[in-house]
């Protein structure tokens, strides 16, 4: 195989585990994850008195924000039934943030979404659909590999992963808030840990898939060639 070809599928292994993970991302972005979220046994009460159809109906809110479908002067301008705004201006400014690298992930997975349908019909059209699959098989490795790291981290010590998270993609400490703040009521740690594991779950198995099915295709190209 020629060298830029090598280094395409090269691309192609790296990419995978940022595509599946991502996915992960887009996924948990949807209501069903938030719903039922916060209707697990395990998930902790409002202790400062949010009802859980209040909450869904914040987060969701709060999440339809994130992806650009509410403007930033609509979620500025939210209030309590006194009056009073829902949010703070540090809760702002950090949404603001969140909301920036929210759209850039979801650019990324658009992108790569594209990316990957027009290589599978490159590869099926020019006859390299066994090198493509054994690439694809490669990532999923590749992603089994960071995500098992990435839960391990979760299961010895969620705290650090998740302070070290922000450390990385948000500036100095405006992702701290208040536990009476109405961000950590919507969105406590717990519901941070399962979208951790959730997104980690999701990226194994759609990883297994892709190993499993990668090499089902790949045995019936053999076969047929």
């Amino acid at each position: 195989m020629k060298k830029p070809f090598q280094i395409f599928f090269l691309l192609i292994t790296i990419l995978t585990p940022v595509f599946l993970i991502t996915s992960a991302m887009r996924t948990a972005l949807s209501p069903i994850f938030v719903d039922t979220e916060y209707r697990m046994p395990n998930f902790p009460s409002d202790s400062f008195g949010f009802t859980t159809e209040e909450r869904l109906h914040w987060a969701n809110y709060s999440i339809q924000y994130m992806v650009g479908e509410v403007s930033e002067e609509e979620y500025s301008a939210l209030q309590f039934p006194d009056g009073t705004p829902l949010f703070n201006e540090r809760e702002i400014s950090h949404m603001i943030d969140v909301r920036a690298l929210t759209v850039s992930m979801l650019t990324l997975w658009q992108l790569l979404v594209i990316f990957f349908i027009i290589t599978f019909f490159a590869g099926w059209k020019n006859n390299w659909l066994h090198a493509l699959f054994h690439a694809l098989e490669n990532g999923a490795k590749l992603t089994l590999t960071i995500t098992f790291g990435i839960l391990v981290f979760v299961w010895i010590n969620f705290n650090q992963l998740f302070t070290l998270f922000h450390q990385i993609f948000f500036d100095d400490n405006s992702w701290l808030f208040y536990l009476s703040d109405t961000l950590i009521r919507l969105f406590p740690i717990k519901f941070w840990q399962d979208l951790f594991i959730f997104i980690g779950s999701f990226a194994i198995i759609t990883s297994l898939m892709l190993i499993v099915l990668g090499r089902a295709l790949d045995k019936k190209i053999k076969t047929q060639s």
